[in-house]
């Protein structure tokens, strides 16, 4: 496992993230707390300290579960934990980002981690109610409490994101110091201005939905299988092309790795840093996903420079990425390896391939 930094703040945070979502069968999906307790063993196990919960992934459950399973060793791991959404449909104030809703968020939080403090504290979605200068006032009296060490934001617009860090900065409160989104080889629309805003206001990104709700998997192409794209039935699985899908099915079968390795590792060796979030219903597919950490992926641009993303890649405007009508080929080298024992040396061969994906 591969360490980046939080921002500015100096922590040290796992290349990938692990998400609890799917902790807890209280929204009919999900697993059960002995096969949540395993794959945090084993990501704990690869060297991950990153975990990601909300106060309502399966009706609290989740952080419920998390409380129990990091006793005696809650201090090893970077804790996140969101709020913001409707928590009692009898009480309007249970949404929101005033300061009400956040001070009970985060004792109820604290309650169910059983834990005194929140690492990284999520601003979960928008709220057109609240003045921005409220939200960041209230998070930075939480983190000179001591109940939370440092805010974050997630799924806003980048300039709602610089026009909050710039009032905290203006009056010496505490800044978001990450930013959440969604990001994959079928939604890249945060390549337009909110990949640009986290680099200018250096904020690592985290990317949820890095297999675009299973559909980079490649499982549904045959159309006779089920899952989140068709039982949940989000406009956003639908957006994207086919073509993109079967090319990164093509590419893990000539490297010898799964389509999902394939597709969070593009995610998670975006420059930035960007941290794949990744979560899993199943051990079996946990596995599959944390082994995206042995899969490489570089490429071979052109000119004199090496670039992750070069210059002339661009989201247009109102458009995602399947649903242009014209790709220009993106050509890049995937290369995959083992990392050596510690102690030990890189291999000298490497099995390469180009992978074209379009350019948007």
């Amino acid at each position: 496992m591969r360490y980046r930094l939080l921002g500015k703040t100096g922590v040290r945070i796992s290349e990938v993230a692990l998400g609890t979502m799917t902790f807890g069968e209280d929204w009919g999906w999900g697993a059960p707390p002995d096969v949540s307790a395993r794959m945090l063993d084993r990501f704990a196990d690869a060297g991950g300290n990153v975990i990601d919960t909300a106060d309502v992934y399966t009706n609290g459950s989740s952080e419920r579960i998390l409380g129990e399973l990091l006793k005696g060793r809650r201090d090893r791991f970077v804790l996140a934990t969101k709020f913001t959404n409707q928590t009692d449909p009898d009480d309007p104030n249970s949404a929101g980002n005033h300061r009400k809703k956040i001070v009970s968020s985060i004792e109820a939080s604290l309650r169910r981690l059983q834990t005194d403090h929140i690492d990284l504290y999520w601003v979960h979605n928008r709220d057109v109610l609240t003045p921005v200068e409220e939200l960041m006032r209230a998070l930075d009296d939480q983190v000179r409490l001591g109940k939370i060490l440092y805010p974050a934001v997630s799924d806003w617009a980048a300039w709602e994101i610089a026009e909050a860090n710039t009032a905290a900065r203006l009056r010496d409160w505490s800044p978001f110091t990450a930013v959440q989104m969604r990001y994959n080889l079928l939604d890249r629309t945060p390549e337009r201005e909110l990949l640009p805003m986290a680099d200018a206001f250096d904020l690592p990104v985290f990317a949820w939905g890095p297999l675009a709700e299973g559909r980079l998997t490649g499982k549904y192409l045959s159309g006779g299988q089920t899952g989140r794209v068709t039982q949940v039935g989000r406009a956003y699985t639908h957006v994207g092309s086919d073509d993109i899908v079967r090319e990164v099915v093509a590419i893990s079968h000539e490297i010898g790795c799964s389509p999902s390795q394939v597709a969070i590792s593009w995610v998670r060796q975006q420059p930035g840093p960007v941290i794949p979030l990744i979560a899993a219903r199943t051990e079996e597919q946990f596995r599959d996903n944390l082994a995206a950490t042995d899969v490489h992926l570089s490429q071979a641009a052109p000119g004199p420079s090496r670039r992750t993303q070069p210059s002339h890649t661009r989201v247009p405007r109102g458009h995602h990425a399947g649903s242009l009508r014209r790709w220009r080929d993106l050509r890049r080298t995937i290369t995959r390896h083992r990392r050596p024992p510690r102690g030990g040396r890189a291999p000298h061969h490497h099995r390469q391939l180009v992978l074209r994906l379009p350019v948007i």
